[in-house]
């Protein structure tokens, strides 16, 4: 029960009970028992840092054939390629830069930075997406990022210019370490760039499915200030982002080697007017994720009773929070659609409920759809006009249960 980035006392806030690992898919007649771990989140009374009270095991998690490709958004290609033509012209313009990605997946932000003849490597432990990308002549390092590593790296090719990390820096309980390794491996005038879901956005929208166990850490500004300055960096910038349901991207260098973006003072005022890590808001995130699985449990049973055919679109991590959190199964959600070749043919973890392909969907459409992958809601929806044009209907959770 102690802080994992200062050691301080943690408060718990928030009880999702017995969970699954959220990308561990079952084989249909595996007798094998599932691993199972406690799910709760607290936050740290001294930093504020928000985060999971019980740590999953890192290789259980990320692994040979781990299934998520961040190419698989469209809207998450542009945002990476975009994200790699700003760093090219601003941060990675001096004699023969270099940029360390680390969790860069299939390699969809560093494949841009490739194409550019810029000085590259991502650091990936799941070894089946690390191929993905050095296929795409993306330089890859199939390892964990730590201080260790960090040393190896700068041993072998010098200072970066860039670290970066996407959705990465949030699933990494051992902080100290990882930090002391980007303190080894930047440069004096380097900046280290990490993009996660942003607390204030979870707690508003009580997107509480944003919480499983890849998701150890919960960001604000003010808790990444606390912990950057506990490094000897200092939060320069920060950029709110629409994708994955919200999120900032936090720009963190060596104190004093860069001036301190306005956009820093005006986010933490933001946060401290909100209240987001006073305990009252915590608490009424918590009420309103109680009431949230309430509802929707009792939707889908109304729906049962009435015969109507559900399905669930997206088997993402999210999904396992909601459907075990909620007591979801089979009997409720006839099968989860997906678009990754990994997980059809498989049962979600906990709930057992199959995972079908895309093309199930329309084979034919079912009369309504649980939206798993609501922060892709826009491109999803589009995608299938045809199921609103057939009658088909969404049933949404975030923030709040609606049929549309």
């Amino acid at each position: 029960m102690s802080c994992r980035v200062c050691s301080g006392r943690l408060r718990p806030f928030a009880d999702f009970g017995r969970q699954p690992i959220s990308d561990a898919f079952v084989t249909p007649g595996d007798t094998r028992e599932e691993f199972f771990f406690h799910l709760a989140v607290g936050i740290c009374e001294t930093c504020t840092m928000v985060q999971l009270l019980e740590e999953v095991p890192r290789e259980r998690m990320f692994h040979e054939a781990y299934p998520y490709l961040s190419s698989g958004s469209a809207v998450m290609r542009e945002h990476f390629q975009a994200l790699a033509d700003h760093l090219l012209a601003t941060e990675l313009t001096g004699e023969d830069p270099f940029v360390v990605e680390l969790g860069c997946n299939d390699g969809t932000m560093l494949r841009r930075v490739a194409e550019a003849g810029v000085r590259h490597l991502g650091v990936e432990p799941s070894g089946g997406v690390a191929d993905l990308a050095a296929a795409k002549g993306v330089r890859v390092r199939k390892d964990f990022f730590e201080e260790a590593t960090a040393a190896q790296i700068r041993a072998t090719d010098g200072p970066a210019d860039v670290i970066y990390a996407a959705n990465t820096l949030c699933h990494i309980p051992y902080m100290e370490s990882i930090l002391r390794g980007v303190d080894i491996l930047l440069s004096p005038g380097g900046v280290f760039v990490f993009e996660d879901p942003y607390l204030a956005d979870i707690v508003d929208r009580a997107a509480f499915d944003q919480i499983y166990d890849e998701h150890f850490f919960f960001f604000a500004a003010g808790s990444v200030q606390n912990m950057a300055l506990r490094a000897g960096f200092e939060l320069v910038e920060v950029e709110r982002l629409p994708v994955h349901g919200g999120e900032v991207r936090y720009t963190l260098a060596r104190q004093g080697a860069r001036r301190r973006s306005p956009a820093v003072d005006e986010l933490l005022a933001t946060e401290t007017a909100a209240g987001i890590t006073d305990p009252a808001t915590l608490h009424k995130f918590t009420a309103r994720v109680e009431h949230t699985r309430d509802t929707l449990v009792a939707v889908l049973a109304d729906l049962r009773q009435r015969e109507a055919r559900v399905v669930g679109y997206g088997a993402t991590a999210k999904s396992a929070t909601v459907l075990n959190y909620c007591g979801i199964g089979p009997d409720l959600v006839s099968f989860v659609c997906d678009t990754t070749p990994a997980k059809q043919g498989r049962l979600t973890p906990g709930s057992r409920i199959p995972v079908r392909s895309a093309e199930a969907f329309a084979d034919p459409y079912p009369d309504y759809a649980l939206l798993f992958a609501w922060n892709h809601a826009e491109e999803i929806m589009k995608k299938e006009a045809a199921f609103r044009a057939a009658g088909g209907r969404w049933i949404l959770y975030v923030p709040e249960v609606q049929i549309i």
